[in-house]
C-alpha cells in the first residue's frame, strides 16, 4: 500500500495555488490525526478521528472535531491502546460520513499530519473502497520536519527520535496525553508551529520555502 501511495503523495517544488505564494503564518491549517487498528496498512481501519483548525499561530479550539468511527474488523490492541471498546465502535459513525466531513477541507486547507505516509495511505484504501473522489490536498508532515530538523544536528538518529512525544519534548512544549486523535491532532498543530517558529523566527516565510525540508507532500493520483 505505501508503494501504491508513491503515485499519490507527492514531493513537490512548487505548491498549487494559492499556497505556493502564502506565508505559512497566513495558511489556514488543519491538524488531522487517525488512531487505528493496525499500523499494516492493508489490515488496518479507521477506529477514530480528530482534527482541529488553525492560523496565525493560534489554535481554534471552537473547530475541534472528534468522531468514533464504526468498524467491524478486530481492534487488536486498541482497547488497550486508545481506550475504544467493541460497544463504542459499534455505535461509532459510518466511515463514508466521515470522508464526507473531512473532504472539503481538501480545498480550503493545509493539512497537517503526524507520518503522512501512514495516516494517507489508510485514508487512500477508504476513498477507493468508497470510490470518493479525491481532490488534492496539500500536507505538511511533523514527523519528516522534525527529521529534517535533527538530521541537521546527526545524521543517525535515536530509536524512537521522530514520535509525536519525543519531537515535542525537542521543543520544550508540555506533556500532551497520546493515542486519542484528537489529543494528537491538538499536539500536532502545536509542534508544527513550534518547528515553523524555530526555523523561521520572523514569520515571513512562504510555505513554499519550507518545501526543500521533504516535509510538505501533495495527495493526489496525478502532478498538478
Amino acid at each position: 500500500m505505501f508503494r501504491q501511495l508513491k503515485q499519490w503523495l507527492i514531493p513537490r517544488r512548487c505548491l498549487p495555488s494559492p499556497w505556493d505564494t502564502e506565508k505559512w503564518l497566513n495558511i489556514p491549517f488543519l491538524s488531522v490525526d487517525l488512531e487505528l487498528t493496525s499500523l499494516d496498512v492493508a489490515k488496518s481501519n479507521i477506529l477514530s478521528v480528530g482534527w482541529v483548525q488553525a492560523r496565525y499561530n493560534r489554535i481554534f479550539l471552537e473547530s475541534c472535531h472528534y468522531q468514533v468511527i464504526k468498524t467491524k474488523g478486530s481492534l487488536h490492541q486498541s482497547p488497550v491502546i486508545h481506550g475504544l471498546i467493541a460497544q463504542d465502535v459499534a455505535s461509532g459513525s459510518k466511515v463514508v460520513n466521515m470522508l464526507e466531513a473531512l473532504m472539503p477541507y481538501a480545498q480550503t486547507h493545509v493539512w497537517v499530519i503526524h507520518n503522512t505516509q501512514l495516516d494517507l495511505a489508510v485514508l487512500h484504501k477508504a476513498f477507493k473502497s468508497l470510490q470518493i473522489a479525491v481532490p488534492a490536498i496539500v500536507t505538511v508532515d511533523t514527523l519528516q520536519l522534525e527529521v529534517y530538523l535533527l538530521k541537521k544536528h546527526s545524521p543517525v538518529l535515536a530509536p524512537n527520535a521522530a514520535t509525536l512525544s519525543s519531537c515535542r519534548q525537542n521543543h520544550d512544549l508540555p506533556f500532551a496525553p497520546a493515542h486519542n486523535a484528537l489529543d494528537d491532532a491538538l499536539a500536532t498543530i502545536e509542534l508544527l508551529y513550534a518547528q515553523l517558529n524555530q526555523l523561521d523566527p520572523l514569520n515571513n516565510a512562504t510555505l513554499q520555502d519550507f518545501t526543500y525540508t521533504g516535509a510538505i507532500k501533495v495527495f493526489a493520483e496525478r502532478a498538478i
